[in-house]
């Protein structure tokens, strides 16, 4: 199994956080959350993790598993804030 380390947008208040399990439409561990939080520029709950390869689209439904309680999320692009900084 390849894994790939993607952004991930929770869908409710409740963040995520880190050993959080992914899990696909059916139930099944796809991957775990690495870090999460409140991200006060997004106005929301943020986290990164590691999923397979094939659940690593931008776009992708999953499902995080935040105290023993199924919550909807996506797969986000990282950073989630681009940056402003430019080179002189």
């Amino acid at each position: 199994m390849t894994r790939k380390r993607v952004g991930i947008a929770p869908l409710g208040r409740a963040p995520a956080r880190e050993h959080t399990k992914i899990t696909d439409g059916d139930g099944n561990r796809i991957g775990e959350i690495t870090s999460g939080g409140y991200g006060p520029t997004v106005e929301g709950p943020v986290a990164m993790g590691y999923v397979e390869v094939n659940f690593a689209e931008e776009g992708q439904e999953v499902t995080l598993i935040v105290r023993g309680k199924p919550m909807p999320a996506l797969i986000a692009h990282l950073p989630f804030v681009p940056s402003r900084f430019h080179k002189s």
